[in-house]
């Protein structure tokens, strides 16, 4: 079986019109300055409408999107659910004086909803719960220093940047400490030479950072930070942006068995309604309202109604045991064709938001054409990027999606001849 190569004619001149009224065309991880189109030429720039798994671009080419608009699509774009549930809040009010009751009925939610959570603070962005949860264990504690992990990413601040970024300088990040994970001999160690200095230890659940395998914790590990942060009054915050609902609805905190102090979420929140949230311990609740906070959309309505139909949704489909299943599925199917073709494909992290290498090289070079060859061919993914699973990817999807990357594992052996001669 041959598949129609793309074209991207419309979305190329739409993007060199971009360049000359928006820095970078297209800026941030939506766009390819981020190092994950490779070749630029093989990816679609802007698309033109989204329904369930797929998305459609200004060319009219059709994609099953494993990116989810980079995690927020959770049930399948424009569920009928969620989107009626935020057409009946935009009919009676979305950004108004005073925030609407649904805010209450959503905080209430994710209380009963997320294991160690005893209330909820609202924002817009992830990078917005990272903040406030750094700010709101500064306040408590009455310290500057924060302990992340080796492979980070908490956001765009300056301080969860790195110091040869543009734009950042030293002081931005002069009470950073960055540690490798599982080394709890270390970390008791850096506490004991930062005493009363550690405000807090920030992470995600686990390492499913970019441009390297992805990886669980050793077992226990959690545990042990636990104890080690009660021990010596350090907050414990959850960076559950990308993973949160994914492996567990109760919390990531929970799937790995201990709790957080302050836990934040964003992406698979409201379904691509754009909304955050810190979700807290009791202790927590005054330093987080002393925090002067806030923001002009933080508590717009429409958000709200459209996360406690999400949240609902995915309780009655258990997604959590969705994701995994359709997960594995895919991801078995992927590294069975590429061993046929004599490519090493590594799949890591947890299903449900799964990362893939080709290890035949270590240039990274055979998989980033392999990728390309899928983007090409109607499989939107990208090179060095963990993917996600949405609710309304289908058997079918995931058997169409195997047969182009047979396809594409044979285009990439014929062109290095010198590597699968």
């Amino acid at each position: 079986m041959s598949f129609p190569v793309y074209k991207y004619d419309k979305s190329t001149e739409l993007f060199k019109r971009a360049t000359k009224v928006i820095p970078s065309g297209i800026y941030g991880h939506l766009g390819p300055a981020e190092g994950q189109f490779i070749p630029v030429s093989k990816w679609p720039m802007f698309a033109e409408k989204a329904k369930g798994t797929y998305i459609w671009d200004v060319d009219g080419n059709k994609f099953i999107d494993y990116m989810c608009a980079y995690g927020p699509n959770v049930l399948g774009y424009c569920d009928p659910d969620v989107d009626a549930a935020a057409a009946k809040q935009t009919a009676l009010g979305n950004c108004t004086t005073q925030p609407g009751k649904v805010m209450v009925e959503c905080a209430e939610l994710l209380v009963d909803t997320v294991a160690s959570a005893d209330w909820a603070f609202f924002a817009k962005n992830g990078n917005d719960a990272t903040q406030g949860a750094i700010m709101c264990a500064r306040a408590y504690t009455h310290r500057k220093k924060v302990i992340m992990f080796k492979g980070y990413y908490h956001g765009v601040s300056p301080w969860c940047q790195k110091i040869d970024y543009p734009g950042v300088i030293p002081e931005d990040v002069a009470n950073n400490i960055m540690l490798p994970w599982n080394d709890i001999p270390l970390l008791e160690k850096t506490i004991e030479e930062n005493k009363n200095e550690i405000a807090c230890i920030i992470a995600q659940p686990y390492d499913h950072g970019n441009f390297h395998d992805n990886a669980f914790p050793e077992k226990g590990f959690w545990q042990q930070v636990r104890k080690i942060c009660t021990d010596n009054d350090i907050v414990l915050i959850i960076d559950d942006v990308r993973a949160g609902f994914r492996l567990d609805l109760a919390g990531s905190d929970h799937y790995f068995g201990f709790e957080a102090d302050l836990i934040c979420f964003c992406k698979a929140l409201a379904n691509g309604y754009n909304m955050s949230a810190i979700c807290g311990k009791e202790f927590l609740k005054g330093s987080m309202s002393a925090l002067s906070y806030t923001g002009s959309y933080w508590l717009s309505a429409v958000p709200f109604a459209a996360c406690i139909a999400n949240i609902n949704k995915m309780k009655a489909l258990d997604t959590p045991k969705m994701f995994k299943e359709k997960g594995e599925k895919l991801v078995n199917g992927l590294v069975a064709a590429g061993k046929e073709h004599g490519f090493d494909l590594v799949a890591s992290g947890a299903p449900a938001l799964f990362y893939l290498r080709i290890a035949n090289d270590d240039s990274l070079i055979l998989h980033q054409q392999w990728i390309a060859e899928m983007v090409s061919r109607g499989i939107f993914l990208t090179s060095h990027h963990n993917h996600f699973i949405n609710a309304a990817l289908s058997d079918k999807d995931i058997k169409h999606t195997i047969e182009v990357a047979e396809e594409a594992f044979s285009i990439v052996a014929k062109n290095n001849p010198e590597i699968f001669g």
